[in-house]
């Protein structure tokens, strides 16, 4: 903590903001490096050539970075200073990895082009949330229009024809033809804002009032109600909408949330048992998660000529990912487009088959540093709002996380979520920027610099003296 100076009483945090901006520059022009790296890896692997474009892709990304950078600087100066070039990284790597299926001609149309414009605009809209949310505890005023306004963003696309609303089965987008929007992004970040303002006004409830019940104390079932109602309601629309990723990812969520706000871990307990029992219920309710669980435990089944093979996409994958090995093919050496949805769903087992099992677990460790640094806000801020709100933020990427990578490598069962500032997509993209920038917002507020208190003025003893007798009651 910087000290204060004996001439103003203001801390001398100067220097260490200037240490902080040179720092998350340096970062940043190394994740350009290692992205305009990587470009031209692939180039000379597929074209056998590099072009005048590779390098003006990583001045362009490097100009969109810095502009981010500046924008950090002037308006959250305290914040973390590695979590923007860790974002950095991750999303270049994804650009990196798109621009190479685009070679190799995936699809009809690149996809290279359109995530570099949702990359710009994520970015604006990170610079935009900085501006305008000067600080993260007004967002817990509006708590339940949170609230609302995120379950209502949940149940659209299951009030819309299924025409502009259904994908691969599930009903998750609104089509409207020249952009797809999936609201399912935007609204985890409302709930979250929703869940964590009412934990933190409900949070002695939680813990003392109520009744005793088997060693635990429960809450009212009215102060209770809210949140339980707002959980169901989530979690009912989304497997309704058979969207059962975003539904695991709001379980676990609020999990998460009720256990920081009361530090018990029989929370924990119940919610898995819940968990355990709200998957046997779907399993024997909804076919496609039968598929996916069969596919799960067995994806080299052999289905009849003709008929829909559920493990073929996962079959793919583990194929590509033991062909890349420990030290991988070599960027543009591999064949990950034999995988479907290699470049949304499944860019992970895309990126492991290039880069092997070292280049995977360099990824993941730049996944688990932006987290840790996230956590490490949440415990440094010092409002409870803050503390639950960059917790669920920090969880709510490490879940994504998790869920993606163990599907995509058989540790379980496939749920539909993609890799935050990894795989192809607009909306995944604008509301993991804006939830970064929440983040850094409360960063910043975490390691800004407290002003000490101005010390009163000493009487001298004579006045001391005089104010006594003249307050001395009669």
């Amino acid at each position: 903590m910087p000290q204060p100076t004996a001439a103003t009483g203001a801390t001398s945090g100067a220097p260490r903001v200037t240490t902080r901006r040179g720092t998350e520059l340096f970062m940043l022009v190394c994740s350009a490096v290692i992205t305009t790296a990587a470009l031209i890896l692939v180039e000379i692997s597929q074209e056998q050539t590099i072009t005048r474009e590779l390098f003006f892709y990583g001045l362009a990304f490097l100009a969109l970075y810095g502009a981010a950078h500046f924008a950090v600087r002037r308006w959250a100066p305290y914040a973390d200073p590695l979590i923007l070039p860790l974002v950095a990284l991750i999303n270049g790597m994804g650009l990196v990895m798109l621009h190479r299926l685009d070679l190799a001609e995936v699809v009809g149309f690149p996809y290279t082009p359109k995530q570099i414009v949702f990359t710009t605009a994520g970015v604006v809209l990170f610079v935009l949330v900085l501006v305008f949310v000067k600080d993260h505890r007004t967002l817990a005023q509006y708590g339940y229009t949170c609230g609302f306004v995120g379950l209502a963003l949940l149940a659209l696309p299951g009030l819309l024809p299924s025409s502009i609303s259904e994908a691969n089965g599930a009903k998750l987008w609104i089509n409207l033809g020249f952009v797809s929007i999936q609201p399912n992004e935007f609204a985890k970040i409302l709930l979250l804002i929703f869940f964590a303002s009412f934990l933190v006004s409900k949070r002695e409830l939680f813990t003392t009032a109520g009744k005793r019940f088997l060693g635990v104390d429960w809450p009212r079932p009215r102060d209770l109600m809210p949140v339980i109602a707002a959980w169901l309601l989530s979690i009912g629309i989304v497997v309704l909408e058979k969207d059962l990723g975003t539904s695991l990812l709001f379980f676990g969520i609020v999990l998460v949330m009720i256990y920081i706000a009361t530090e018990r871990a029989v929370w924990v307990f119940l919610g898995l048992s819940m968990f355990a029992l709200g998957c046997l219920v779907a399993f024997n309710l909804f076919d496609h998660v039968q598929d996916r669980v069969n596919s799960w435990l067995d994806p080299m089944v052999r289905v009849p000529d003709g008929a829909r093979d559920p493990g073929y996409q996962l079959r793919t994958a583990l194929f590509g990912m033991a062909h890349g090995g420990i030290d991988g093919t070599g960027l543009g050496a591999g064949m990950p487009q034999i995988t479907p949805l290699s470049f949304s769903d499944f860019i992970i087992p895309s990126l492991a088959e290039e880069l092997g099992l070292a280049g995977l677990m360099a990824l993941l460790m730049v996944y688990l540093l932006l987290m840790m640094r996230g956590l490490r806000s949440a415990l440094a801020v010092r409002d409870s709002f803050g503390k639950l709100f960059a917790g669920g933020l920090s969880f709510t990427i490490a879940l994504q996380l998790f869920v993606v990578t163990g599907g995509v490598t058989g540790l379980i069962p496939m749920t539909g979520l993609t890799a935050p500032f990894l795989a192809s997509g607009g909306s995944s993209m604008l509301a993991n920027y804006m939830l970064i920038a929440l983040l850094l917002r409360i960063s910043d507020a975490a390691r800004r610099p407290q002003t000490p208190p101005k010390p009163k003025p000493k009487q001298a003893p004579i006045a001391e003296a005089h104010t006594e007798l003249v307050e001395r009651p009669r």
